[in-house]
């Protein structure tokens, strides 16, 4: 019996009681309920505040309340016993049969365990990194890398059709720096003092007069520079990207919004709407009185967009490809831009929050020998994905950076990501994976068929403590994975491996608990049924791996 199981049993019992006129709940019975395990040993497998939240509602005291539940609960099937704590609390205990069939419903659901629908229906749009193409990508876009892409895959658990979006800056005056960069280096001539400096700035020079030998004499020199350097420049950091294990859907280009009358579509639709004026010789959106703390110049007096226009033509263009939730991730240095892109949201008569949401995360400190890197040896001035990824490699950095809320800046220990130590969370919890899997092959050697224990399965076998504690935290699954979608904190996910991974460790440990018969022993009910139990672990650690885009390794 799952937390899901017990909130919709618990309301039924309310539905009940309402019908037959012993409790009447002002505002009526609510269609779900909180569930969750307790903190202390000896209350139970499972506990409520629900009669003291609705005691109010019903005119009752909560405890009486919590007695006419406590009536309804004993009799469901799998309930052994409710307990009254406190003001009102409900400590239900499961009987071991319910609580044994957690290990066959993962089993039987495979892959899919864990799924959900709280976002059945709708269509998400997620802009992540969408760093200039002036550069590597450095450390800060690396863990919007991870943590963009972990929670792609977490909406996509739970129910939405994902859509991972990079934003191609390639307009602006960023991208004439790094194209006059590469053209002074082609030339032999220092970085202009407002320019982009680092190896990779040569090598990309070079490989421009490889591809382009008469650039320097053509006739816009700077202009060849542009497009093909910003073109091996992006080129760079897909490969960077795919070689992390992100992979967009979609490369939207910033210049198409200015060069396909985007802009203009985006400022006429305000105009319709009244929240576009004119004042000194430049158009201007009416962003105050949507909670700005000012009014933005869009199209400014010489006629050229603001800064705001092309946000307001990305903007409406992803509303006009149907996207319901446009959310984007912003590093910390971006956190005034958030009031305005509110206001921007608005003005176009949709939510804020709803319709579009701003993450803000935090920055990412390496260490190295306690010591913080500061310097790539290719860019020159910062450390970049590629830095991570030889360091550590791609699992432990895509789990390091969304073990962590992105809210929080993080110091990563190089050296500690890097060993095959229990200490390395992620070492941790992949070995736990790997030991599921040695634990099977182990029981196939003996003869031990998983399609047997399926189908002679037994949940009441399954009744020591460890075992109890190991069922329920593989319940616990599914409401992980829907409170990282919603909370978008797929950290949620990782420490929820981590606390996993740890109750098998100790299951596995109990010798009470051994999945293989030991010496000349049969194979028993009791092995098959751990069998089963292993299974499922092995498929809730391997899913929640997934949704942080790391392997599941078998050896290790």
């Amino acid at each position: 019996m799952t937390p899901e199981q017990l909130s919709t049993a618990i309301v039924d019992v309310l539905t009940t009681l309402t019908s037959t006129g012993d409790l009447t709940v002002e505002g009526g019975v609510p269609t779900s309920v909180t569930v969750e395990r307790p903190r202390q040993k000896g209350h139970g497998d499972y506990a409520t505040n629900v009669a003291m939240q609705l005691g109010k509602k019903a005119g009752m005291n909560p405890r009486a309340l919590a007695e006419k539940l406590k009536s309804g609960l004993e009799a469901i099937d799998g309930v052994a016993e409710v307990e009254i704590a406190g003001p009102g609390f409900l400590n239900i205990t499961v009987a071991a049969g319910a609580q044994g069939e957690v290990a066959a419903r993962v089993v039987a659901a495979g892959r899919a365990y864990g799924s959900n629908d709280a976002f059945a229906g709708e269509k998400v749009n997620l802009e992540f990194v969408s760093a200039n193409p002036t550069g590597p990508i450095h450390i800060g876009g690396v863990r919007w890398a991870a943590v963009g892409d972990a929670l792609g895959r977490v909406f996509t658990m739970s129910g939405a059709a994902v859509t991972r979006e990079y934003y191609f800056n390639d307009h602006g005056s960023q991208i004439d720096r790094f194209s006059s960069s590469v053209l002074a280096s082609a030339k032999g001539e220092p970085a202009p003092e407002d320019g982009y400096g680092g190896q990779y700035i040569h090598d990309i020079a070079a490989a421009v007069l490889a591809e382009r030998p008469d650039a320097l004499s053509a006739e816009d020199p700077q202009e060849v520079f542009r497009a093909v350097g910003v073109d091996m420049m992006f080129t760079e950091i897909k490969r960077s990207m795919t070689a992390f294990g992100v992979d967009f859907d979609v490369f939207f280009h910033e210049d198409e919004l200015h060069k396909s009358g985007a802009v203009e579509r985006a400022v006429a639709r305000l105009r319709e709407l009244g929240n576009v004026y004119e004042k000194d010789g430049a158009t201007w959106l009416a962003t105050e009185k949507f909670g700005d703390d000012k009014d933005r110049v869009v199209i400014k007096s010489d006629g050229n967009g603001a800064y705001l226009s092309g946000d307001l033509a990305y903007y409406l263009d992803k509303r006009e490809r149907g996207f319901d939730r446009c959310l984007i991730m912003l590093g910390a240095d971006h956190h005034g831009y958030v009031g305005r892109m509110m206001a921007m949201c608005a003005a176009f008569g949709d939510t804020p929050g709803t319709n579009l949401e701003i993450l803000i995360g935090q920055m990412v400190n390496l260490l190295r020998d306690g010591q913080p890197m500061r310097m790539s040896k290719r860019a020159g001035t910062v450390v970049t994905i590629d830095d991570l990824v030889e360091a550590i490699g791609v699992d432990a950095g895509r789990y390091a950076l969304t073990r962590y809320s992105s809210d929080v800046n993080i110091d990563l220990d190089l050296e500690l990501w890097a060993r095959a130590t229990n200490d390395n969370p992620v070492y941790y919890v992949q070995y736990g994976h790997a030991r599921t899997c040695r634990m099977i092959e182990n029981a196939t050697a003996l003869g031990m068929s998983l399609e047997d224990a399926v189908a002679g399965f037994d949940p009441a076998l399954l009744d020591h403590e460890r075992e109890g504690e190991l069922l329920r935290a593989l319940a616990e699954f599914p409401r992980v994975v829907a409170s990282a979608a919603d909370l978008r904190h797929p950290h949620r996910v990782a420490r929820y491996l981590e606390d996993t991974t740890a109750v098998f460790n100790k299951w596995y440990d109990t010798k009470e608990c051994r999945m293989l018969p030991q010496g000349d022993e049969p194979v028993a009910p009791v092995n098959l049924a751990r069998l089963v139990l292993t299974r499922a672990a092995q498929t809730v650690i391997a899913n929640g791996l997934d949704l942080l885009g790391v392997s599941a390794p078998e050896r290790m």
